[in-house]
């Protein structure tokens, strides 16, 4: 499974694997969703707080990471603390920035009137994502994954093949 990308970790050195506080399941075939990962990936500067996996990466298997389901992650934004707790949404973003000590970004975002609002931009920003970046929808992506997957690694697709 791939847990970072040659082309974003080029200048950071690799943080040894077991020092991770959280794991940030991110989808690598967003354009935005990498913007962040590579502002979150210099903030961590090789420390390895954040462990980054890779949704989109075919090997990504859910039992690695807290349960949670290449659908559920495509849908919203998880996080699986050291503990095996799974997290998603804004306290996800609150979490990661906390522990990279910039966690005064988010701070606002547990306040009683502001926490709210930003939860609901956030579901608003969720439902649109893939759309907005001109991705098929959720159902579209699962699917192509499921046929993918179906196809192993062999040299034809088996769907569809009565032999």
């Amino acid at each position: 499974m791939t847990v970072s990308t040659p082309d974003a970790t080029a200048s950071v050195p690799t943080p040894p694997t077991d020092s991770w506080q959280i794991k940030l399941l991110y989808d690598g075939d967003c354009p935005l969703c990498l913007r962040e990962v590579n502002f979150l990936r210099k903030k961590d500067a090789g420390r390895g707080l954040v462990a980054f996996v890779d949704i989109a990466d075919d090997a990504y298997t859910p039992a690695e990471h807290g349960g949670v389901s290449f659908e559920a992650a495509m849908g919203r934004i998880h996080a699986v603390l050291r503990n095996g707790e799974v997290i998603q949404n804004v306290e996800v973003f609150r979490r990661v920035y906390d522990i990279l000590g910039l966690g005064w970004v988010y701070a606002p975002t547990a306040w009683p009137i502001i926490g709210p609002l930003v939860d609901r931009a956030y579901d608003l920003w969720a439902d649109w994502r893939l759309k907005l970046t001109g991705r098929p929808d959720l159902a579209t992506l699962v699917a192509q994954r499921q046929q993918r997957q179906a196809c192993g690694t062999g040299d034809r697709c088996r769907i569809g093949d009565d032999g």
